[in-house]
């Protein structure tokens, strides 16, 4: 092995490849398993990413139980478990991998492991329950509605009717499910359909930002707490930034893509990327109050399709609501005449925002708040959208997500929050001492007193 083999890392920043998922090699088996091999075996080699999740600790188990303590005595069906483990969160390719491009080695790990979802899906099918619970448009059409609302949430808090979507769904009985709004976001917000907002020629642009955002609603923040979306809403509106709503949408194909359904994200892409680039072209910037959802249209998105000028556009209007607000308080135009002070906020900072490479904005938002300190806490929930909910990886989430309830717990905050709602519901399940997290955005606003 050459000198520059053993070199580790570099100055040079990572590279991300396009995913080149419409070639016949990516989907064969046995190609894929020679990659997997390869990188396997690399990372047998390194250990560097045991701490983040499951999957890592799963290969590593798997070889030092084997009869030669190395890979090639790992029977080749077992690959499948660490595929299972990986949620995509990208945590070991963008902070622990010294072997990432341009490392000779070209390690992606995460993109190796969305390319073994595709063929797993193509060769053994996919779970009735995983399509369900990736599902979200479907299910919001179903369940957010004023009746069906009430009798969802009913059953989900009963535990009798919580055992039964155990044995027959596979959703683990413990496990914290989102209510369904009766009020979707998008009929509250229904009065600010894009096109008629009289106030967006009051908007006041910079160099980086336009002064006027589209809100994508996403399917959480839509059907199951559209409570956060109203409070950006005000919060950008108390900051004099014009905000409307995308005239129609799709999930952002996120859940799907975990899933290994790339061929659904491109139909969910075919919906959405068109009314986005055409709000682009109107002089709007676009925010999502879920950072999995930007994560998709800033990275995975343009991946998937490198070569769509119109994906391309919408990726750079994309921002983090926080860090829209950050980049407007740079130019002087953020408002930080405050109302009341937080307190200390125990600040769980969501993997795929950490992912996104724009570093703390929340944090630094909510840190000029006088009277306020925001104590960060930079590891993976175990959450993943719909890994924590499923019977076999329940009980793994709540050990990754251990570590964060006993750092929350420490820090002795007098609130604790998470960009990813959803994360912040799986940390209040595993403190189980009656405590709510609550959401940035929900914390700026009431810092406003609005």
């Amino acid at each position: 092995m050459t000198e520059k083999s053993h070199r580790e890392g570099g100055l040079a920043a990572p590279i991300r490849h396009s995913i080149d998922w419409k070639n016949p090699e990516f989907h064969d088996e046995d190609s894929l398993f020679a990659e997997l091999e390869r990188v396997y075996d690399h990372c047998h080699g390194c250990r560097r990413c045991v701490s983040l999740c499951k999957a890592f600790p799963t290969l590593f188990d798997l070889i030092d139980e084997s009869a030669s303590m190395e890979l090639d005595t790992v029977a080749k069906e077992d690959y499948w478990k660490v595929v299972d483990h990986c949620y995509l969160c990208d945590m070991c390719f963008m902070h622990k991998c010294p072997y990432v491009p341009p490392h000779e080695w070209n390690i992606d790990f995460p993109h190796l492991m969305l390319r073994a979802k595709v063929v797993k899906r193509e060769k053994k099918g996919m779970k009735w329950r995983d399509r369900v619970l990736s599902s979200t448009d479907a299910l919001g059409a179903v369940a957010a509605k004023p009746v069906v609302a009430s009798v969802v949430n009913a059953v989900n808090a009963s535990k009798p009717m919580r055992g039964l979507l155990d044995k027959v769904l596979g959703v683990h009985a413990d496990a914290w499910l989102p209510p369904f709004a009766s009020k979707t976001l998008r009929r509250r917000l229904a009065d600010r359909r894009a096109g008629g907002e009289p106030s967006a020629a009051k908007a006041t642009p910079t160099d980086e930002t336009s002064g006027k955002v589209a809100l994508f609603a996403t399917c959480y923040c839509n059907n199951n707490e559209p409570q956060v979306g109203e409070d950006l809403v005000r919060v950008f509106e108390h900051n004099d930034i014009p905000v409307t709503l995308a005239a129609r949408e799709r999930c952002c194909g996120m859940p799907k893509l975990e899933n290994g359904d790339i061929e659904a994200v491109a139909r969910a892409k075919e919906v959405n990327i068109p009314i986005l680039s055409a709000l682009v072209d109107e002089g709007w910037d676009i925010v999502a109050p879920v950072p999995s959802c930007v994560l998709m249209f800033k990275q995975e998105l343009p991946l998937l399709f490198p070569d769509d000028p119109e994906i391309e556009k919408v990726r750079q209007a994309f921002f983090d609501p926080f860090e829209y607000l950050m980049l407007r308080h740079r130019a002087g135009l953020l408002d930080t005449d405050f109302a009341a002070s937080l307190g200390k906020v125990a600040y769980h900072v969501a993997c795929h925002q950490q992912v996104q490479n724009i570093g703390l904005k929340t944090r630094d938002v909510l840190s000029l708040v006088p009277d306020t300190e925001v104590v960060p806490i930079e590891r993976c929930s175990g959450h993943d959208g719909t890994y924590a909910v499923k019977r076999e990886f329940h009980a793994m989430a709540v050990e990754i997500a251990r570590p964060v309830a006993r750092r929350v717990k420490s820090i002795e905050a007098d609130c604790y929050t998470s960009d990813c709602v959803m994360a912040g519901h799986h940390i209040e399940s595993v403190l189980g001492d009656g405590s709510k997290p609550v959401a940035p955005m929900t914390l700026l606003r009431r810092a406003y007193g609005i």
